[in-house]
């Protein structure tokens, strides 16, 4: 590329042919000068521009145009150096934790390159310490060790309530496995711990009346002892329901929930201030529509549920038969008769409820709904279920069944 007249020269160049004799061509004025004409043509414009006769863009603000991009680009790839070192930040160890970083920036496959230089400026770290690790690097078991913290800590940051066991399968997912004691360690020694709940108040409250059903899932044993089953073999076969209560500053708030045993997904649920009849037919009315949206037959389902005054009201005995459900209910006193759906309240307990203190209804509410769609249904893995969520494990039971059915002749 040649190198650029001087600009004194451009200048006089400009200043001839914008002075120039009546009929006297550019062209001329270029022989003149030795340059071409389309060369003077250029210079003039840029001329004009400069003296404000015509609209664009001056030299001097190209030149400001060109540090604002210089600019841009530096506070990119400083935030990508914050974004990526979020989690090594809250390391032991920093130095050897974060000097993977710097090189995985500075390399060429990399989203956003950064150099060494403006990694180790925003982390404060010396370059010529991170030149002295690169010659010696730290092993591929303490390299491997950073990622799988890495990706524990991202997924104990995103949801602080779940155990290392479920932070495992977070982990995985992530594209970094390990074994459960690894996650273990990892987490006690960095001291990522799972949100606990508090114990359950037992109040004394009035005395249940007569039920209205039979218990189906109870079964009797060899001794003679009852005990009670909440298996199914498919979906909509067993239903459990229950209610629970939680304050806020506006007053209590009462949730009723309907999950089904088959795969623990809560298929309806009602919120509302007051602990009526209607809250629990309207949780029952949303399992059964929600199942119906989903192409599902209801009909011959078990209801199972405690002696709750809200499940022997006349409102929902009559809404279970005009679906076509089956009722049932446990003993008094007898919390085991529906332990499945209490340990479902039990963890909205402790992930939900005991988390914090709630001011207004509204903002509990949104918890709670986020928590069982978002969390729950789709994020929260159950031994029971394979290691699978509620809303997996049911797409991958269901579409089992549908294609190894036998084809009709």
């Amino acid at each position: 590329m040649p190198k650029p007249y001087p600009k004194e020269f451009r200048d006089d160049v400009v200043r001839v042919a914008r002075n120039r004799e009546p009929g006297q061509h550019l062209k001329q004025i270029a022989a003149d000068f030795g340059i071409s004409e389309s060369c003077l043509t250029n210079w003039m414009k840029t001329a004009d521009v400069e003296d404000g006769i015509k609209p664009g863009t001056t030299a001097a603000e190209n030149v400001e145009l060109r540090e604002a991009k210089k600019r841009i680009r530096l506070l990119e790839q400083e935030n990508e150096v914050l974004r990526r070192a979020a989690a090594y930040l809250s390391q032991a160890n920093l130095p050897k934790m974060m000097y993977p970083l710097v090189r995985e920036l500075a390399a060429a496959g990399a989203p956003i390159r950064v150099p060494v230089t403006v990694t180790c400026r925003v982390l404060k770290l010396p370059r010529q310490h991170y030149y002295r690790w690169l010659a010696h690097p730290v092993t591929d078991a303490e390299l491997e060790e950073a990622y799988r913290a890495h990706a524990l800590f991202v997924a104990h940051d995103d949801d602080p309530e779940f155990g290392y066991r479920f932070l495992v399968d977070e982990a995985r997912q992530a594209g970094e496995p390990m074994a459960a004691r690894t996650a273990w360690r990892i987490c006690s020694e960095n001291g990522w711990w799972s949100a606990f709940g508090k114990p359950k108040a037992r109040g004394h409250g009035k005395k249940p009346g007569p039920p209205v059903h039979d218990d189906l899932c109870a079964v009797v044993d060899e001794h003679g002892v009852v005990r009670h089953r909440f298996n199914a073999t498919a979906p909509n076969d067993l239903w459990l329901t229950d209610i629970t209560e939680h304050g806020t500053s506006e007053g209590k708030l009462y949730l009723c929930a309907v999950k089904d045993a088959y795969s623990n997904r809560i298929v309806g649920y009602s919120i509302s201030d007051r602990m009526k009849s209607r809250l629990a037919v309207d949780a029952l009315a949303s399992a059964v529509a929600r199942r119906r949206v989903e192409g599902a037959d209801v009909a011959g389902c078990i209801v199972h549920s405690d002696r709750g005054s809200q499940f022997r009201s006349r409102k929902f005995v009559h809404a279970l038969k005009r679906n076509d459900l089956v009722g049932s209910m446990g003993r008094v006193g007898a919390a085991g008769d529906n332990a499945a759906m209490e340990s479902f309240f039990a963890l909205l307990q402790k992930n939900v409820l005991n988390r914090r203190s709630w001011t207004t209804r509204e903002e509990l509410r949104i918890a709670i709904v986020t928590w069982i769609e978002k969390t729950y249904h789709r994020r929260r893995r159950q031994d029971a279920l394979g290691r699978l969520t509620p809303i997996e494990y049911e797409t991958i039971m269901t579409t089992h069944d549908t294609t190894t059915a036998p084809q009709a002749a």
